[in-house]
C-alpha cells in the first residue's frame, strides 16, 4: 500500500529534520522545504496528502502560502505548526483554510496523532489511482511507465504522468487547460502555456498509441474549446481495487 506523502515547511533546520524523522518513523513519506515559496511548490506536486506548515518562513509567510494553495488544491489538508498561540493567529490561520492548529513545542505523539485525525476527517476523495489500463496496455503511475500489451515497455515524464493522472482522477469530467497547467505545473494559465498542454498532449498520445500497433484506443479525448477528459474505454485502477489478471 501507498504511504502516505506530508510536504512539511519549516525554515529552522533542527526542527524540519526532527519533524521529517518522526513522520517517517510514524509510516509516512516526508518531504521538507525550508521556505515558503519552495514550499508552495513542493504542496502542489501530485501524491501530496498533507502539508504541515509553519507561519514564520523566509520568501513566503505561512499564511499566503496556504492562500495560494487554497486556490489549486481546496481539499488538501493543511496543519499550521507555529510558536504563535495567540487567539488571533490561530483565528487567522483557520479561517485561512487550515484544517488545523499546533503550537510549539508539541510531543511526536500529539502530532501523529493530529495527522492522522485530519486525514481521517477530511473531505471524502476517491482512492488515489494507481494505474490506468485499455487494450493497447496499461499505465502504471508509481513507476511512471507503460506496459504494453505485447510486453514493451515506455517511461513517461512526470509531466506527462501528471496530465494522465489528473484525468484519471476527474474521469467522466471535461478539464481545461487552465486547470491542467494550475493543477500539474502549479502556473496561471496564458495562450502560450495553454499551446503548451496541447503539445504535451500530443506527444503523450503519441507514446500511449506508438505506430505499427494494431490496439489504438482513445486514451485522451479532446472535447472542442473546452479541454481534455480521459477516454470511455480508459479502466481505471486504484489502490483499493486489485488489478484483474
Amino acid at each position: 500500500m501507498r504511504r502516505r506523502k506530508v510536504v512539511v515547511v519549516e525554515d529552522e533546520p533542527a526542527i524540519l529534520q526532527g519533524l521529517l524523522d518522526v513522520l517517517q518513523v510514524g509510516g509516512y513519506e516526508a518531504v521538507g522545504a525550508a521556505d515558503g515559496l519552495t514550499g508552495l511548490e513542493q504542496s502542489r506536486h501530485l501524491g501530496v496528502d498533507l502539508v504541515l506548515l509553519d507561519l514564520l518562513l523566509p520568501r513566503m509567510d505561512g499564511l499566503m502560502v496556504l492562500a495560494e494553495l487554497r486556490k489549486t488544491h481546496p481539499n488538501l489538508p493543511v496543519i499550521i505548526l507555529t510558536a504563535r498561540g495567540s487567539e488571533e493567529d490561530r483565528v487567522r490561520g483557520l479561517q485561512g483554510g487550515a484544517d488545523d492548529y499546533v503550537v510549539k513545542p508539541f510531543s511526536a505523539r500529539e502530532l501523529l496523532a493530529r495527522v492522522e485525525a485530519v486525514l481521517r476527517r477530511s473531505p471524502e476523495r476517491p482512492a488515489p489511482v494507481k494505474a490506468i489500463k485499455t487494450t493497447a496496455g496499461t499505465v502504471d503511475f508509481e513507476r511512471c511507465e507503460i506496459v504494453f500489451a505485447g510486453g514493451q515497455r515506455a517511461n513517461l515524464s512526470e509531466m506527462e504522468a501528471g496530465i494522465l493522472t489528473h484525468l484519471a482522477v476527474n474521469p467522466g469530467r471535461v478539464i481545461s487547460r487552465d486547470e491542467l497547467l494550475m493543477r500539474v505545473w502549479g502556473i496561471g494559465g496564458g495562450n502560450l502555456e495553454t499551446r503548451a498542454i496541447d503539445m504535451h498532449i500530443t506527444r503523450l498520445r503519441g507514446k500511449l498509441n506508438p505506430p505499427n500497433t494494431e490496439e489504438n484506443p482513445d486514451w485522451i479525448v479532446t472535447v472542442r474549446g473546452k479541454g481534455y477528459m480521459l477516454g470511455a474505454e480508459v479502466t481505471l485502477l486504484t489502490t483499493e481495487q486489485p488489478e484483474a489478471g
